[in-house]
């Protein structure tokens, strides 16, 4: 929300990568770039059905067609010499379902790109740097979990040939792996380091149960995340280096996740917002004062390193302070949602470069708080397609309830236009979400009250427009609201009255969910007129708002 901005100062710069443009080059490096010697120099997944086809081809005579399957991203790579310190430009034609382009081992940030279902070829182009020490990279095509078939032609890899030996060594078999540190939906791998004859460890890569390898970094430990609770899982773990090489995997270790998942979880239509890298109010103090028993806490963003989870980008996601509030709450039949994005940045939506990755990350948040329950604050430009493919996959594969909190244009417009857009690449993609107006900080005639009750019709109207087929009732339940409490950071004031009119409109009309922003500002400790983060800047009771949208819970429960 806005007015977290307040609580700190915080400055998001969003931006591409610096890339340094290699001069033009008189011969591709890579072999067999246009697959016309079938795939020889290639080395494709195990599962991927990778071969080669006539048609339909981008030059030549032939091209690669491969089928993701499963876990398996259909991925065709292969390892090329290359200089230290020189700068490269990688580049593929691609068509059909999702393709990926990329390069690995490079020594600095592997570049990687992708393509959305293109119906015809379309070029793919990434540059890079070779680090001081790099000799060879790996460049790879692949498609992406669960997505149809896709077919690559004419690879170039244009850059200064490398010399001297190929290495053909792998590194040595990690040592001492175990299993330990088990949850319901998780398991810890570690393992003792490998060494390699070229002095580095690109990475290691796990094996599940004896399935594709995934990628686990260059650490000594790795949690796999997404698993089924009380079930035991086999895992192998095998190191390669920066030219492709890879030891043979270790025998198989076992391990079995607990017996108890989270609470068990129904449908929320309550949650006030809470800062929850704040340390008061508590989620505990907050339910023990007002009975209210499910919260949504606010913000899990990215860090300084990226795409690692964390509260308001500094605090860990696993802080015990935190962690141990929610398990409070939980062990008193209380619920929690974790929302990203907001005001500040930097968003995981935005550090996190691809949707596996983002995927990863939500996956992160759940199982340490242990929920299944999702909010995205969208209160930047983010890549919808992206955002919402890996949404996608996290319902399928865990039926995570995921709603959309989004600006408002006005209160006879709904959401602003890039918030809709938002919501139709999520329908067209299958994905269920609630969809969550911002009821603050937009342009208004008359009674606020009766403003935010029509910027919510007017949502509504956009939601048909979006997913025609269903009826107004089920619209009206995949309808959320989220207004401002007293205060709001542009001038408007949500009274006590405000909040009794939304709540009974909400009521009336089977809306399915309310938040507000927020608990920490639900008391008048500060003067009438102040916009605070810790206080409603009007003349109130401790939690009074809280105990007036708590009426909507028992409006519901009598419908």
């Amino acid at each position: 929300m806005r007015l977290r901005k307040l609580a700190a100062a915080a400055a998001l710069a969003l931006g591409g990568t610096t890339l340094t443009v290699s001069p033009a080059h008189a011969a591709n490096i890579v072999t067999n770039p246009g697959f016309e010697n079938g795939l020889s120099g290639w080395t494709c997944s195990a599962s991927s059905g990778a071969t080669t086809v006539p048609t339909p081809a981008h030059g030549g005579a032939k091209a690669l067609q491969a089928t993701p399957q499963g876990s398996d991203q259909a991925r065709c790579q292969q390892t090329v010499r290359v200089r230290p310190s020189s700068s490269y430009t990688l580049s593929a034609w691609v068509r059909g379902s999702y393709v990926f382009l990329g390069a690995t081992g490079t020594g600095g940030t592997d570049p990687s790109t992708w393509a959305s279902s293109p119906a015809a070829y379309t070029q793919l182009t990434r540059t890079f740097t070779t680090g001081p020490a790099t000799t060879s990279v790996t460049v790879y095509v692949s498609g992406w979990y669960g997505q149809g078939t896709y077919q690559a032609d004419d690879v170039v890899l244009d850059g200064p040939p490398g010399g001297g030996p190929v290495d053909t060594t792998p590194p040595t078999v990690p040592g001492h792996p175990a299993v330990g540190s088990p949850t319901a939906t998780s398991l810890t791998l570690s393992w003792s380091a490998s060494t390699d004859d070229s002095g580095t460890v690109a990475r290691y890569e796990i094996s599940r149960d004896g399935g594709a390898a995934t990628d686990a970094g260059t650490g000594t430990g790795h949690t796999v995340t997404g698993l089924t609770p009380d079930t035991s899982y086999a895992f192998r773990v095998r190191a390669c280096d920066a030219a492709g090489n890879c030891s043979a995997y270790t025998s198989p270790v076992s391990g079995r996740t607990s017996g108890t998942g989270p609470p068990p979880e129904g449908e929320i239509h309550y949650a006030p917002y809470i800062d929850i890298t704040m340390p008061t109010p508590s989620l505990i103090g907050a339910e023990a004062a007002t009975g209210v028993k499910n919260y949504t806490l606010a913000f899990a963003l990215g860090d300084s390193s990226g795409c690692n989870p964390t509260w308001g980008g500094t605090i860990p996601i696993g802080d015990s302070r935190i962690i141990g509030d929610v398990r409070a709450l939980q062990a008193r039949g209380g619920q929690v949602i974790v929302a990203t994005g907001g005001a500040m940045g930097p968003y995981l939506e935005h550090v996190c470069g691809t949707s596996a990755a983002l995927l990863a990350a939500y996956e992160k948040v759940l199982d340490t708080v242990g929920t299944n329950h999702l909010d995205v604050d969208v209160e930047a430009t983010i890549d919808a397609a992206k955002v919402n493919t890996a949404l996608k996959r996290l319902q399928d594969e865990r039926g995570t309830a995921i709603s959309y909190t989004l600006r408002v244009q006005g209160q006879d417009y709904g959401v602003d236009p890039f918030s809709l857009s938002i919501l139709q690449d999520a329908a067209s993609r299958g994905l269920d979400v609630t969809v969550n107006p911002m009821l603050m900080n937009f342009g208004y005639t008359g009674d606020w009250g009766e403003a935010m009750i029509a910027a919510a019709r007017a949502t509504l109207a956009q939601m048909k427009t979006v997913w025609p087929a269903r009826t107004d009732a089920q619209l009206r339940k995949r309808l959320g609201l989220t207004p401002m409490i007293g205060r709001n950071d542009t001038g408007m004031t949500t009274t006590q009255a405000d909040a009794r009119k939304l709540r009974d409109w909400a009521g009336a009309n089977g809306i399915g969910f309310i938040g507000f922003w927020s608990a920490g500002r639900d008391n008048g400790g500060c003067p009438t007129g102040q916009v605070s983060p810790t206080c409603s800047g009007i003349f109130q009771s401790a939690w009074e708002f809280t105990n007036i949208f708590k009426g909507f819970t028992a409006a519901r429960t009598r419908q």
